[in-house]
């Protein structure tokens, strides 16, 4: 293994680097050592990633990774979620506006009581959930840095910091209780924003991120997981559901921009946990390396079933 693998967590002049922004159900930051362990020689060898894309970025715990460790001359991320969207691209563009209008919050959130707190959320919530009739998610402007401080407010003091839409896109996460919650993390999000240089972020269906893929592209899928069992609720990350059609999609997809000579890799939920006989991936992915690591679930409304399980890491190389 390259020695700019062996620690996930320092980037190569041995500064922390970039995390997510968001806490964020699926979050990849526990299988960045799998993950890298699989990258292609070629990438290892030269340090350099010419393309990346990544068609479901979600938190971007890999791609912040990557940033760290390889000269990636473009990057490309995408995400149904158009709140995720707003999230980055604010980042991207006013950092350090976010980041006051963090501070104020921040400030006034921690210095009420109990009550005070309850209150003070479910009206930012209340007012996050009305801006969704008149707001302007196509062009860039001074309200998005606005509503991605909401963004940030919510996720951090909501309960089990979870991002959930009902299928009008309104965030309805309860509150949560934090005795001191990071509502402002400054050093992460000026990290962040520098990593989110040379990046372009696009709101999007998986499969627009065709156009930008070519021969050696890294391209790392992390779609919304497979539910594990019939009553797993933590899939509506956005107002759109990801269902087994979309699965099967994918596959598809992942099929045609094998032929292209791009490095693919992709991880899911091993439908065997549940169920030993579920080979539903295994036969979508029959003509690709398939192996399975070891994972934490860590969401589970029965704290009992929070234990070690598998997941899928599918390559075309």
């Amino acid at each position: 293994m390259n020695d700019n693998l062996k620690n996930p967590l320092k980037s190569k002049d041995n500064t922390v680097l970039a995390k997510p922004f968001l806490k964020w159900a699926g979050g990849k930051s526990q299988l960045i050592p799998e993950l890298s362990s699989r990258l292609p020689k070629k990438i290892t060898n030269s340090g350099k990633i010419d393309t990346y894309v990544e068609p479901f970025v979600g938190g971007g715990a890999f791609f912040f990774y990557l940033k760290s460790k390889f000269e990636i001359k473009n990057s490309y991320l995408f995400d149904i979620n158009r709140e995720l969207v707003v999230g980055y691209k604010t980042i991207q563009n006013n950092y350090k506006e976010l980041i006051l209008l963090l501070q104020e919050i921040e400030s006034e959130y921690l210095q009420k009581d109990e009550d005070g707190r309850k209150k003070y959320y479910y009206n930012i919530r209340e007012k996050y959930n009305k801006q969704i009739q008149n707001f302007d998610y196509s062009n860039y402007n001074n309200k998005w840095i606005e509503r991605a401080s909401y963004l940030i407010f919510l996720n951090r003091t909501c309960f089990n910091g979870l991002f959930r839409q009902n299928s009008k896109g309104e965030f309805n996460v309860p509150c949560g209780k934090y005795k001191n919650p990071t509502i402002c993390d400054k050093n992460n999000l000026k990290k962040v924003n520098s990593a989110l240089q040379n990046t372009e972020i696009i709101y999007g269906d998986f499969s627009e991120s065709s156009k930008y893929i070519i021969k050696n592209s890294l391209v790392y899928f992390d779609p919304p997981y497979r539910p594990l069992t019939t009553t797993s609720s933590f899939t509506s990350y956005s107002k759109e559901d990801f269902g087994e059609e979309d699965q099967i999609r994918l596959a598809n997809y992942f099929k045609e921009l094998g032929k292209r000579g791009a490095y693919l890799i992709l991880s899911n939920s091993d439908p065997k946990n549940e169920d030993p006989n579920d080979d539903f991936f295994d036969i979508l992915f029959k003509d690709f390396f398939i192996e399975r690591v070891n994972a934490k679930r860590s969401i589970n409304c029965d704290p009992k079933k929070r234990g070690e399980i598998k997941e899928l890491i599918i390559r075309n190389y």
